[in-house]
């Protein structure tokens, strides 16, 4: 008898031991789930955080660059101060008997077109610095005077430091009145300028179907031409800034479309 109850005791103690390891082991396992769970939890947010910084460095670095658009024989740019093409400019790409220009639009409005013709030779670069908070503009290739092929237009944004603001409300009255010079056409276009931070209007005076241009040169520089198609109408002026550059010869024309109505002699300054 006393056998028996040493045998059951005996087992009942082997079961009660085998009930804690299996509760032990149930128990266990989770802990090394848990802490794997936290560790990749901690990990993601880090993954996370690299390619954010990564591509804003990389949106850094582009936005340092000039955007360009290619033409044969044309490549137009608009860049910020610290890129190697600040402002927009226009470079010679082709060895030929023609030249390549760049045509913009300042600040989103359409009614003023600038245009700059690099009339300089193969690979030379011309351009200007004053730009707008927004610039849309393409690449063209003349043939003397006349317009032979142009790109596609494209528009770029905050690119300048200092963009000049869009003046659309000046008239050809106030023009002249902010203005050291002027000079005007039978056909009713002038063009006026100042030579302190210079500026250049293109004014319209007449109720047609003709737009009004001004066509000139600054510093002294025989091979960049610029260029204001006023194509608001009459009453309107267009204006362009070139800073410390002065005006060196210009004249005031009436276009219908590319071809020339009247105009006068270029002028000295």
């Amino acid at each position: 008898m006393a056998l028996r109850r040493t045998v059951i005791a005996a087992a009942v103690m082997v079961a009660t031991a085998f009930s804690a390891e299996g509760a032990a082991a149930t128990v266990a396992p989770p802990r090394p789930a848990v802490q794997k769970a936290q560790a990749v939890a901690t990990a993601e947010p880090t993954q996370e955080a690299e390619p954010a910084a990564t591509s804003t460095a990389a949106s850094t670095t582009s936005a340092a660059e000039p955007v360009c658009v290619r033409l044969k024989g044309a490549e137009a740019c608009v860049g910020p101060d610290g890129s190697d093409r600040p402002g927009i400019t226009i470079e010679d790409t082709a060895d030929d008997h023609r030249h390549p220009a760049v045509e913009y639009y300042l600040n989103g409005y359409l009614g003023t077109k600038y245009v700059i013709h690099n009339l300089g030779r193969s690979g030379e670069v011309r351009g200007n610095r004053e730009i707008g908070r927004i610039v849309t503009f393409r690449a063209a290739v003349y043939e003397g005077g006349r317009r032979v092929k142009y790109g596609r237009w494209k528009t770029v944004r905050n690119v300048a430091k200092y963009p000049v603001k869009r003046d659309t409300r000046t008239t050809p009255a106030g023009a002249r009145g902010k203005s050291r010079t002027c000079a005007s056409t039978k056909a009713a276009a002038t063009i006026c300028f100042g030579e302190r931070k210079t500026f250049v209007y293109a004014c319209d005076t007449s109720a047609d179907e003709y737009q009004a241009r001004a066509e000139y040169f600054v510093a002294g520089d025989p091979t960049t031409r610029y260029e204001i198609h006023q194509l608001a109408g009459v009453g309107t002026c267009g204006k362009a800034e070139h800073g410390d550059l002065s005006i060196s010869m210009y004249r005031a024309s009436v276009f219908d479309h590319g071809r020339r109505k009247a105009t006068r002699l270029y002028r000295y300054n």
